[in-house]
């Protein structure tokens, strides 16, 4: 790759305080013009994470688990991206409580196909299933919209097919919760949020752009948010790139997309105010845990908030996941203590209003 770049055609270069300061941007080159085509192959193999050359599929719907009475529903992002969901109302009829699920990357509201081979296995081998995290959320009296976050299943594509891990996709989040208020019967009922890995981050660039919109919202489950920096260090180690860092970034943005830095949800977590539970592999072989979960759990200014550690394995695709569909006890539990602690709050009220 030697002498591929060079910046002696730009007049103005970079500040410390751009996007690529002066100096990583003079490492990024010099990086650049002295890797060999098989490191360069890896770290173009890092950039593919945010470029969504190929999508999950809907392996599963609400049908598989005897789930009744779901509609496919359609809305827009606050951008205008046509986004596609399921809404499922709780067993034995809709109730008034409703909880958004928003998915993680690269998967779709259904989960994830590692099982079924190419392109996903390349990722993990495994199957990850969110429809039976939907069964146990509406077997518990829950209504459930899921949606698919752009450039993921069967939503839109937007921003050249490039994934932002929240910078973007946050967009999202802003137009399914208008999608809500809107609604003539969703937008009566009390809300949560399920928001995982880039759905979290995802959900909070959205709450700490708009809070005013996510006020009434009564509690979140936010599992298996990272850092990219954090994932991008513990992969380049595991493949022996880590010395092309600066490079990573420069192409990243070449791709369309965002440099490490910019992609760290403790930047966007001021805002967060609703109880919160989340939950992460503290050995996760993908992610420097337990140090990044812990220092983005410690920037959330939720008064009452929790970080559950999954132990024993390090598979974040296989096991952290699959958390929730395989043990849900400790979810539900957490949204029963804020949704019904909501209503009987409204029912006493209710019956102050009515006594006086």
């Amino acid at each position: 790759m030697k002498n591929s770049s060079n910046l002696s055609g730009i007049e103005s270069q970079s500040t410390g305080k751009a996007r690529i300061s002066k100096e990583n941007l003079e490492k990024a080159v010099d990086q650049l013009n002295a890797i060999s085509p098989e490191d360069y192959a890896k770290i173009q193999g890092m950039v593919a994470v945010v470029r969504r050359d190929f999508r999950s599929i809907l392996h599963k719907t609400p049908d598989d688990y005897g789930m009744t009475n779901w509609e496919d529903i359609y809305f827009q992002a606050d951008d205008g991206v046509p986004l596609n969901g399921w809404y499922i109302p709780a067993k034995g009829g809709e109730s008034d409580k409703l909880i958004i699920f928003n998915h993680a990357l690269p998967m779709c509201r259904a989960g994830f196909q590692g099982h079924l081979g190419e392109p996903w296995s390349n990722f993990e081998a495994v199957e990850i299933d969110f429809v039976i995290q939907m069964k146990h959320l509406t077997d518990a009296g829950y209504n459930v919209l899921a949606y698919d976050i752009r450039n993921h299943g069967q939503s839109g594509s937007a921003n050249n097919n490039v994934c932002g891990i929240g910078l973007l996709e946050w967009r999202d989040c802003v137009g399914v919760k208008k999608y809500v208020d809107n609604h003539p019967r969703l937008g009566k009922m009390k809300v949560a949020l399920f928001s995982q890995c880039m759905g979290g981050c995802s959900q909070y660039v959205a709450i700490d752009k708009r809070p005013d919109l996510f006020q009434n919202v009564l509690c979140m489950a936010s599992p298996l948010v990272p850092s990219m920096g954090s994932i991008y260090q513990a992969f380049t180690e595991l493949l022996g790139v880590s010395q092309y860092l600066e490079l990573l970034d420069l192409e990243l943005v070449k791709a369309g997309g965002f440099t490490r830095a910019e992609m760290d949800p403790k930047l966007y977590t001021k805002n967060i105010k609703m109880p919160l539970l989340m939950w992460q592999v503290k050995e996760d072989a993908w992610v420097k845990n337990p140090e990044d979960a812990q220092a983005t759990f410690d920037k959330i200014p939720s008064k009452e908030k929790e970080l559950h550690w999954i132990e024993g394995t390090t598979h974040r695709f296989r096991d952290g996941y699959n958390y929730f569909g395989r043990t849900p006890e400790k979810v539900l539990a957490f949204f029963d203590k804020h949704m019904k602690q909501a209503e009987t709050k409204s029912s006493k009220a209710g019956t102050l209003v009515s006594e006086n």
